[in-house]
């Protein structure tokens, strides 16, 4: 059995442009759950408190899939992670430090026996509250092979059962990584009793198939992010390390546990979350991954689809067959489609989304899953913020008019400004009425979906006055109202970390 140790959460996670909240958190957490995933890292608990709150919160919520925090090997780390996975169910601690030299040397600043007295440490305390504990070696496919095999031979005397393998910043090739994984299965003391993982960076492009390199050469569990999100170029891809091995049961004999019809569902999910789309020519989950234009490819497809395809697109949760959902639409071919994407509603709240999605059905003749997600995603939104109503008025080669009513807390403010275009006038307004303070650094417009009346979805960055940037998104079919929406996102992004800093006193 080969376990799947996904770190959209974590990794993913932190890396630029990707970041989400906790309730997109939770909803992405049981989605890869009902995907089979057997770990979710929930996060790093000590990094923030919105940190803390999303891996104990996942961990209360999740009960199937191991709930996984990560802790550097120092104390307070560790202590807060253990805090956090307190009432899960399943909780599990994974413990790390650098091991190579130029790591130790220009990062930690400490020598190789300093490096291994952590190591036992941070394994140990983990231990003490749980005995499903991961040690990584940060940076090991640039450390001395000797030394790995010391340190992880105190890694497993301390209690470890997972040994994790990083290829930190993509360097490794597959012949290199999956020589390693060999090497240190045969050398360290009782690796034959321990679970050996994989996790790969995409720097050079190779972080699939250096995990896959590794699996063949003996590692039961393996790393990775859905749609490859990560750190610089991201990690290895879920969708493709799953499928590789799906696909080719004459080399990879193990079984997994992922549902592989859930994975289209659940890349949409995440793509919709964050607001980043996959390219077309994606594997697996790409517009174009299934799609055959040429007439040769065309021809082959309509004579025996394996001519140009290895797997069915139904195998990933993809069909031909879409459910146009519109303005007669009832209650069950809503619910239906929810659970084809990933989301899971109870007949109280489906009320309220079916509210929305009739109100959108009477603007727009089709409805189409990118709809669907951005009406669930927002249902269920405690806000102090926001944008009651905006009357726009533009005209050509004059400034444009804002008047909104915009509601903080219990009250409602009705604010005039002008500027230079549309967008501009409606931000000024919002700015006037809330006081938020900063500037506007990034601007992304995406239609949704392909009509002419198409779902609009804005994704802005906004640094404060401390130099922090924030992230907050909108949609609507007026793309003006869509860009108001993301400013007031951020606006309530902003007050719950203001909360979170209030209820700990910071």
């Amino acid at each position: 059995m080969i376990k799947i140790f996904d770190t959209t959460l974590r990794d993913g996670e932190q890396s630029p442009g990707f970041s989400m909240n906790l309730r997109e958190k939770l909803m992405m957490a049981q989605q890869l759950e009902n995907l089979g995933v057997d770990v979710i890292e929930a996060g790093f608990a000590a990094a923030s408190p919105e940190d803390f709150e999303s891996v104990k919160q996942i961990g209360d919520v999740c009960k199937k899939a191991e709930i996984c925090g990560l802790a550097r090997c120092n104390e307070i780390d560790i202590e807060s992670t253990i805090k956090a996975l307190k009432t899960a169910a399943k909780p599990r601690i994974h413990v790390f430090i650098a091991t190579s030299d130029i790591h130790l040397e220009h990062k930690l600043k400490i020598s190789r026996d300093e490096a291994i007295k952590k190591a036992i440490m941070g394994v140990k305390m983990a231990k003490s509250f749980t005995d499903m504990v991961d040690f990584s070696p940060e940076d090991a496919t640039r450390s001395d092979w000797n030394f790995l095999v010391e340190i992880l031979n105190e890694a497993v005397k301390a209690g470890a059962d997972t040994l994790n393998i990083p290829d930190t910043v993509g360097y490794s090739t597959p012949e290199e990584y999956g020589a390693l994984i060999k090497f240190l299965k045969g050398k360290v003391v009782g690796g034959d009793k321990v679970i050996f993982s994989t996790h790969c960076h995409d720097d050079l492009g190779l972080a699939v198939a250096n995990s896959l390199a590794g699996v063949m050469n003996g590692a039961k569990q393996v790393e990775c992010t859905i749609n490859g999100i990560g750190e610089r170029a991201g990690n290895a891809a879920l969708e493709e390390v799953v499928m590789a091995m799906k696909t080719r049961p004459d080399l990879f004999k193990e079984k997994i546990n992922i549902d592989t019809k859930q994975l289209y569902a659940t890349s949409k999910l995440l793509s919709q979350i964050t607001g980043q789309k996959v390219q077309a020519n994606k594997s697996i989950v790409g517009k174009n991954a299934f799609a055959h234009e040429a007439g040769i490819h065309q021809h082959g497809i309509l004579s025996n689809r394996l001519t140009y395809e290895i797997m069915k697109a139904e195998d990933v949760g993809r069909s031909t067959n879409q459910l146009v959902l519109g303005k007669h639409s009832g209650k069950s071919a809503l619910g239906s489609r929810l659970i084809q994407l990933g989301i899971q509603v109870s007949k109280e709240r489906m009320e309220i989304i079916f509210a929305k999605f009739k109100a959108l059905a009477d603007k727009k003749k089709n409805i189409y899953d990118e709809d669907l997600i951005m009406v669930a995603m927002d249902y269920d939104i405690e806000k102090k913020y926001e944008l009651v109503d905006a009357k726009i008025y533009s005209e050509k080669d004059k400034s444009a008019k804002a008047d909104a009513v915009i509601r903080i807390g219990d009250k409602k403010m009705n604010v005039e400004c002008e500027s230079d275009g549309p967008v501009s006038a409606l931000y000024a307004a919002i700015i006037k009425a809330t006081g938020l303070k900063g500037k506007l650094t990034s601007f992304n417009i995406n239609a949704l979906t392909p009509d002419k009346e198409a779902v609009g979805f804005v994704k802005i960055e906004w640094q404060d006055q401390y130099d922090k940037i924030w992230y907050g998104h909108g949609s609507d079919t007026d793309i003006t109202i869509a860009s108001g929406k993301a400013l007031i996102d951020i606006l309530n992004r902003i007050e719950i970390r203001r909360m979170h800093d209030e209820k700990i006193g910071r």
